[in-house]
């Protein structure tokens, strides 16, 4: 059993918890337990913390005490909250699937995971495996610790940089545990509590977390529907004085908007003129599903190379169980970034970087593949969208790993409830806001095989008419087929 943690606040849970509620849904309780498990899912009720008692949240939503004890009953029987007398109500940690057990009803048969933007692994992963268990026995003589990371991997990556155009020597490299490790150990280098972050408007969910990880206060500006607001980055710049900026501008996460070169030039001028860091997150450079890389815009690096501090990663690109990230700086704050390193950890594996270095010896071929299948994906996406869900709107995106959805109306978090009880797991648009918001939005991945995305925007559509009150089909309408 789980030990209480951290206490969370009434007013702070309701916050969390959004729009939950289906407008005249009669089945109150069963809605508010699904919401809170979302929060469980998504990771924002982490195992441990204690929840406001009943009055309290009763209070803050506001509804009925009753509703709130036949919601906490029901997550109480799947285990995901525990209760004891004198320490209160806690989050707990169940056996089995997390909030899904069978007793949760579903339709259809399995759970499509409709909120997680991360593709397969690539095809030639499995061979570079087998090259690079050849060369274990050499490296099983060594100590296998790098810091800076292993000399191959970081070449080949420095080598990756020059062909976009941005010389780059393997001193600039220090190779990571994935983006999310390379955005904490920049966060470390270049912040401290109180600190402000200049972030996007919507912005990458753990992006966001890692800020608020090192408390430190994310300063977001609003993004338009074309893409950046220069000039607001460059007030927010002068009237908030972060200590850094972090942004997207290939392919931005959720939106799929990419910086031209002209916006590239005044963003770099921008940080220059503030003497701003500016974090440029490329984890998602590779799959521009229109063009080649290789020829899109001049990399920010290319243009500020004075404050601009990359990071990249192979999770999207090549496969996420790599667990293999970078960041491309000067060799000045890579030293100062090894200084500190020690503090979080001694190094990435060496199995998974020599993996990885095997895969960048000739990138290109897997790349076009793998380009070519989200291709793919994302027009049968949009095709199911269009029939399904014909009263949303989204742009076409030219790459990355998503579609960015303005719904009808204002019940994105809904949406996100109703569906776990309809077999997709989503994630509501006020992930991806620095201070919630974004109830007309959703992102939806395209990295399933295509009969799981035609068969996941069935049930989409289901559920939107269930949240807006347009009508409700049969359970075999949109059942998955049983080969």
């Amino acid at each position: 059993m789980t030990v209480p943690g951290g206490r969370i606040s009434g007013i702070r849970l309701a916050r969390l918890l959004g729009e939950w509620r289906r407008r005249g849904a009669r089945q109150g309780s069963a809605d508010l337990a699904a919401a809170i498990r979302l929060l469980v899912l998504d990771g924002r009720l982490p195992a441990g913390t204690r929840l406001p008692a009943e009055r309290e949240l009763a209070e803050a939503l506001p509804v009925s005490r009753t509703m709130i004890t036949a919601a906490l009953d029901q997550l109480r029987a799947e285990g995901l909250v525990a209760s004891r007398r004198g320490a209160g109500t806690w989050i707990s940690l169940p056996s089995g699937t997390m909030g899904i057990t069978p007793d949760t009803p579903l339709v259809g048969h399995s759970m499509i995971d409709f909120a997680r933007a991360a593709p397969p692994a690539l095809p030639g992963v499995l061979t570079a495996f087998d090259n690079v268990r050849r060369r274990l026995p050499e490296q099983l003589a060594d100590h296998g610790y790098y810091e800076h990371g292993h000399p191959d991997l970081r070449a080949r990556i420095a080598a990756r940089y020059e062909m976009r155009g941005v010389p780059t020597t393997p001193d600039q490299i220090v190779v990571t545990s994935g983006a999310q490790h390379a955005l904490a150990m920049t966060l470390r280098l270049l912040t401290g509590p109180g600190d402000r972050v200049l972030v996007e408007q919507p912005s990458y969910p753990n992006a966001l977390d890692a800020i608020k990880a090192v408390s430190a206060i994310p300063v977001p500006v609003a993004m338009t529907d074309t893409g950046w607001d220069l000039p607001g980055m460059a007030a927010a710049l002068r009237q908030a004085a972060p200590r850094m900026a972090y942004v997207v501008v290939d392919f931005h996460n959720p939106t799929a908007h990419r910086l031209d070169a002209e916006g590239r030039v005044e963003l770099a001028d921008i940080a220059r003129r503030a003497r701003t860091p500016l974090v440029v997150d490329e984890t998602i450079v590779e799959l521009d599903l229109d063009g080649d890389p290789l020829d899109g815009p001049p990399a920010m690096a290319a243009l500020a190379d004075d404050v601009v501090i990359t990071l990249g990663s192979a999770s999207k690109s090549h496969w996420g169980g790599l667990r293999i990230g970078w960041i491309r700086a000067s060799a000045e704050v890579v030293h100062r970034l090894i200084s500190t390193r020690t503090a979080l950890d001694l190094g990435s594996a060496v199995v998974d970087q020599l993996v990885l270095a095997d895969l960048l010896a000739d990138p290109d071929p897997a790349l076009r593949e793998r380009r070519a299948q989200l291709a793919a994906h994302r027009d049968v996406l949009m095709a199911g969208l269009r029939e399904h869900c014909p009263t949303w709107r989204f742009t076409r995106p030219a790459g990355g790993l998503s579609v960015w959805c303005e719904l009808d109306a204002p019940v994105s978090t809904r949406i996100a409830v109703v569906a776990q009880n309809h077999g997709l797991r989503l994630a509501p648009g006020a992930r991806f806001g620095a201070h919630g918001g974004f109830e007309r939005w959703l992102r939806l991945p395209y990295v399933q095989p295509p009969d799981v995305l035609r068969d996941a925007v069935r049930r989409l559509g289901v559920v939107a008419g269930s949240v807006n009150g347009t009508g409700l089909v049969s359970e075999e309408d949109i059942a998955i087929p049983v080969a």
